[in-house]
């Protein structure tokens, strides 16, 4: 077995006097996709949001390649060049073309010019059906394309693994099937993926691993097969009789 990409020890996080994360543990291989799935409230969001460093947690450890990244004071600004996050709203600046939002972070962070920039950009928004639209404003694309073109933009700082939070939620169940395309494509390429995710036939389908998450822990984790047909625990059971309705 290869030495986990992500790793998470006794993971805690709390808002106030609410326990969100009750202690997580977790590994994710390089290559992998990994789908937590959970009702709303049940920690996914800030897991993720704890993975590259945008919610410090409470205690424990988040072992990025071995190195723990949640230690205080540790810089994160390379980390999240290596852990791209793609939120349900697509936070894309209205005011700029979306190549100039896709080109915005590598020239600021990664230093890198426009003209060297053009033609890796360019290679993305072929690769992602979307060369017409790259210097169309935000408002002029549909939801499913600008959610794609926020994929790009995280694509863009080269990273060598992907957190995707409720993506499609925010999509007209028409525009849903493009955006799950795209993490078939990412998938087949090995990037490393975790995501939050409500579509349960995609994670049954593609997904390497799953994890079931309530209450701020991971209640059950298995193989797909595992969990959507041979679920262990009731709360599973349960969580799953009432979404596959």
């Amino acid at each position: 077995m290869p030495d986990p990409r992500l790793s998470l020890r006794g993971v805690k996080k709390s808002f106030d006097d609410v326990s969100v994360l009750k202690g997580i543990d977790m590994d994710v291989a390089p290559g992998e996709m990994l789908c937590l799935i959970g009702a709303s409230g049940s920690g996914k969001s800030t897991l993720l949001r704890c993975m590259n460093g945008l919610e410090p947690v409470d205690d424990g450890a988040v072992l990025l390649d071995g190195v723990d990244i949640a230690e205080p004071g540790f810089d994160l600004t390379p980390i999240r060049q290596r852990i791209g996050i793609v939120f349900q709203s697509f936070n894309l600046f209205p005011h700029m073309t979306t190549f100039e939002n896709v080109c915005l972070a590598p020239r600021r962070v990664l230093s890198e010019n426009r003209d060297s920039l053009h033609p890796r950009i360019t290679a993305l928004f072929e690769r992602f059906g979307l060369a017409a639209h790259m210097h169309k404003y935000p408002d002029q694309l549909s939801g499913g394309q600008q959610q794609r073109v926020a994929v790009i933009r995280a694509l863009a700082m080269k990273p060598q693994t992907m957190l995707f939070d409720e993506i499609t939620s925010a999509l007209d169940p028409e525009l849903v099937g493009e955006v799950l395309d795209v993490l078939r494509q990412l998938r087949d390429e090995g990037i490393t993926m975790v995501l939050a995710t409500h579509e349960m036939g995609f994670a049954r389908e593609l997904a390497d691993r799953v994890c079931f998450m309530d209450q701020g822990v991971i209640a059950e984790e298995g193989s797909p097969d595992q969990i959507f047909s041979a679920p262990q625990k009731i709360r599973t059971r349960q969580f799953l009789a009432s979404i596959l309705r």
